[in-house]
């Protein structure tokens, strides 16, 4: 089971803000570090290569993706998705390890 799954959409958008910075041949790191509204917040950056002892390293829609030992114990299993529509637009996280969360669905508690 991949710890992070990323969609279809959210990979398009990824692609295109990597294409925007000029950074077409990184991948996405996706992390949490403590803080925000319910105790932890998701983190989202662009990396050229996986760090030393990465936990988990994979590629979804030509994107590789990176997760580190310590974010994966609290998002395994977790959809990276994009919204664009009437309730906002941005990316969103579906995790099921999380608790609770908060109202603008950028931090949780698990």
């Amino acid at each position: 089971m991949q710890t992070v799954t990323v969609t279809e959409k959210a990979a398009k958008q990824l692609k295109h803000l990597m294409t925007k910075d000029g950074k077409e041949d990184y991948g996405l790191r996706v992390a949490v570090k403590g803080g925000g509204c319910s105790g932890l917040s998701y983190v989202l950056g662009f990396e050229k290569e996986p760090k030393e002892g990465e936990r988990e390293v994979t590629e979804q829609y030509g994107m590789k993706v990176f997760v580190d030992l310590k974010s994966a114990v609290f998002i395994a299993g977790t959809i990276l998705d994009f919204s664009d529509g009437l309730n906002g637009k941005g990316f969103t996280f579906e995790n099921p390890r999380a608790k609770t969360t908060c109202g603008c669905g950028n931090s949780f508690a698990a």
